[in-house]
């Protein structure tokens, strides 16, 4: 049965007099689901779950039958931000330098601004869109990406499995359902925790329809402006962490002939991780002789063009609950070369190389194989342009809805 709001409807039309106050629903708005989405992630650079978010709030907006409202970690809006705050990353920075442990404060800060404001913003189903809801009356559903924390902790900072171990038990209690990305999060969440089949809902990730391939003349500017040729480089794309395991992937790209080195450098878009300052050391030669073009942050909007100018697409992470750049990567037509692990050959299945992220030997000779052979190239970006074609954000965002009447008992 649908969660009724605890305010009265004429304190909302009071409410509604006041200057900035939320107007009253119509009746037309009445009958649609009202839900809330914790958007913190949009405040900085979207990676990984911030592209999830907005791609999700994207759809929902779109959606005849539901309204959401995202909460920034003071208040409520019915808007979806499309960029960060200036500076966030500097000021996270100094924040944990200055104020080691800052995550329980600032949790408990934001909670209580998540509370208040929902007395102006009422919703029937909170969506907790990155493991640790807050407390919640209603019904909440949780999205759980990955068990990485559990799985991988050697490539987790310890706060970060602080704040897990402390908070996530208390948000799967609290769950009326869990979202995971694809059916291997779904198996290890029923292994490591238990949970009833039933509780735990796949929901595929899509891709937006501007990763395509991109035609030659359209990339040459951005691409030479960094100065790479089409067709020309290996990409690989991720927050720069040990779970990437790039220190595998240069290894792998030192052991090509110094000649295919020059010719096809290995380009590395996404922001810093931690412990990165090992491979930064290894990497320094490389990156001055231009072997190697660390990029960092690249804007969501040129992404299809450096996916569309690879030769290949290296991505030989240790563990993934989806994967989603190497959906955009085949979605443009970029060759794939990836780790067998995890929810990798789930994503992929059989348009691209899959192999063991540990075996350097075998990734290097993927790498030299995609540029020397032209028949498997041309297969390859065929392949992943079909596979890619399977998912997409609309499906997922009505699988998403689908589990929101779930949780109110008038599953459609």
């Amino acid at each position: 049965m649908r969660i009724k709001s605890k305010v009265a409807d004429p304190w909302i039309e009071r409410q509604g007099e006041k200057k900035g106050a939320t107007p009253p629903c119509t009746q037309a708005d009445a009958r649609k689901l009202r839900i809330g989405i914790n958007a913190i992630t949009l405040l900085s650079p979207r990676t990984g779950i911030g592209n999830y978010v907005f791609a999700l709030g994207n759809e929902l907006l779109a959606a005849p039958e539901v309204t959401p409202s995202f909460f920034y970690a003071k208040e409520w809006s019915p808007h979806l931000r499309k960029d960060p705050l200036p500076n966030i990353n500097s000021i996270k920075i100094r924040i944990k330098r200055y104020l080691p442990g800052a995550y329980p404060i600032f949790r408990t800060i934001s909670s209580g601004y998540f509370r208040r404001g929902l007395k102006n913003h009422p919703i029937d189903v909170y969506h907790e869109p990155n493991y640790l809801a807050y407390r919640f009356d209603g019904p909440v559903v949780i999205t759980v990406h990955d068990l990485s924390w559990i799985r991988h902790p050697e490539t987790h900072p310890k706060e970060r499995i602080f704040a897990m171990d402390r908070y996530f038990p208390r948000s799967l209690d609290n769950a009326s359902a869990i979202i995971t990305d694809c059916q291997f999060v779904k198996n290890e969440m029923m292994e490591v925790f238990g949970i009833p089949a039933g509780k735990i809902h796949p929901v595929l990730l899509g891709v937006s329809d501007r990763f395509r391939p991109v035609a030659v003349e359209a990339c040459q500017q951005v691409l030479r402006a960094n100065g790479l040729d089409y067709g020309r480089y290996f990409l690989s794309v991720g927050t720069l962490e040990p779970r990437k395991n790039i220190a595998a992937l240069i290894e792998a790209f030192s052991m090509l002939p110094l000649a295919v080195q020059k010719a096809y450098p290995l380009v590395l878009i996404g922001m810093r991780g931690w412990l990165m300052s090992g491979i930064e050391a290894k990497l320094g030669p490389m990156v001055r002789k231009g072997l190697v073009r660390p990029l960092g942050y690249v804007p969501d909007a040129q992404m299809p063009i450096f996916y569309s100018g690879a030769r290949a697409f290296v991505f030989p992470s240790l563990y993934e609950g989806f994967g989603l750049p190497l959906l955009e990567a085949m979605a443009c037509g970029a060759p794939i070369i990836a780790s067998n692990r995890s929810s990798i050959p789930e994503v992929v299945c059989h348009a691209g190389e899959l192999l063991a992220p540990d075996d350097v030997d075998a990734m290097s000779m993927a790498m030299a194989r995609i540029i020397e052979d032209d028949a498997r190239y041309h297969w390859l970006i065929s392949a992943g342009i079909e596979q890619a074609a399977k998912f997409s954000w609309q499906r997922m965002a009505r699988e998403t809805i689908g589990v929101y009447h779930h949780v109110l008992g008038d599953a459609k």
